[in-house]
């Protein structure tokens, strides 16, 4: 087994709100691992006295434990007490009903002799390798499929000079729409502070046998595929295994540098938090 793990921010002058890890067991038959993307808030209030990252941290470290300690849980049931635990460490301190309290998307995948679990929430992804080389994107979509006029105001804001004043209060219409989306039916669904969302999580299982090796990236490092058009997610993968998960960010923060303006490929950010996990399984 080959376990590969890298995560850089996107501001070295931020401090990173992903967070990656992973569990082998002393037995040596199985394992676990886990990946968040922080959500960053649109203005500083989130009604936490503690940040992204603190958030982070605290819920995939709670996440990481459950899923490799308690296989008697699934991994919705590990990821609802872990947001339990992590929304009981600062209920007494913070306002967690805020609508910019801290929350991240989530990919969580467990496996032993016999099968592969997984679990995705929101935008970043896993990918499975099957022996023979094939690739499985496992994803959830719904924050791509909002309704038309959320994709009319997304196309408005690329259409207009990226640090303008004009695309400040065009970004904030957009990210006031999505946010009226965010953990609501009909919309998308991020962890926060509400155990229940783990129910929304998108889940199945795999034959351990039909599983050469996982890969779970946050879309700062998806956005080589999913932005960039650089490759297939066969391709990624093929990266991946060649240059190691430092080689694929080394081609991501190149093709940001190369459209600095974000005008060739319309993004958020010129540079996001970016993180990868390659496990060879």
């Amino acid at each position: 087994m080959r376990i590969d793990v890298t995560s850089e921010p996107g501001d070295p002058r931020r401090p990173n709100e992903d967070y990656a890890a992973v569990a082998l067991p002393a037995s040596g038959s199985g394992g676990a691992l886990v990946v968040l993307d922080g959500v960053t808030p649109p203005e500083e209030d989130t009604g936490c006295a503690h940040g992204v990252p603190w958030f982070t941290t605290r819920l995939g470290g709670a996440l990481l434990e459950l899923s490799g300690s308690r296989r008697d849980l699934t991994l919705r049931e590990c990821l609802a007490e872990a947001l339990a635990r992590t929304a009981g460490a600062h209920r007494s301190t913070c306002d967690l009903s805020h609508v910019r309290t801290p929350q991240a998307t989530v990919v969580a995948a467990r496996w032993d002799e016999e099968s592969v679990e997984h679990l995705v929430l929101s935008d970043s992804v896993l990918l499975a390798e099957a022996p023979d080389g094939e690739v499985t994107l496992l994803a959830d979509d719904r924050l791509s499929r909002l309704p038309s006029e959320v994709d009319a105001l997304r196309e408005a804001v690329r259409a207009l000079p990226p640090g303008s004043a004009e695309w400040a209060a065009s970004a904030a219409d957009y990210v006031r729409a999505v946010e009226g989306y965010r953990n609501a039916e009909g919309g998308f669904f991020t962890a926060a502070a509400d155990p229940e969302v783990a129910a929304r999580a998108l889940t199945g299982t795999l034959p351990r046998a039909g599983v050469r090796s996982l890969a779970a990236l946050t879309d700062g490092a998806s956005r080589w595929t999913e932005v960039f058009r650089e490759g297939d997610w066969p391709d990624c993968l093929a990266v991946l295994r060649k240059e190691g998960a430092r080689g694929l960010l080394r081609r991501v923060r190149a093709a940001e540098s190369a459209d600095p303006e974000r005008r060739a490929f319309p993004r958020g950010k010129t540079h996001d938090d970016a993180t990868v996990v390659l496990a060879e399984l």
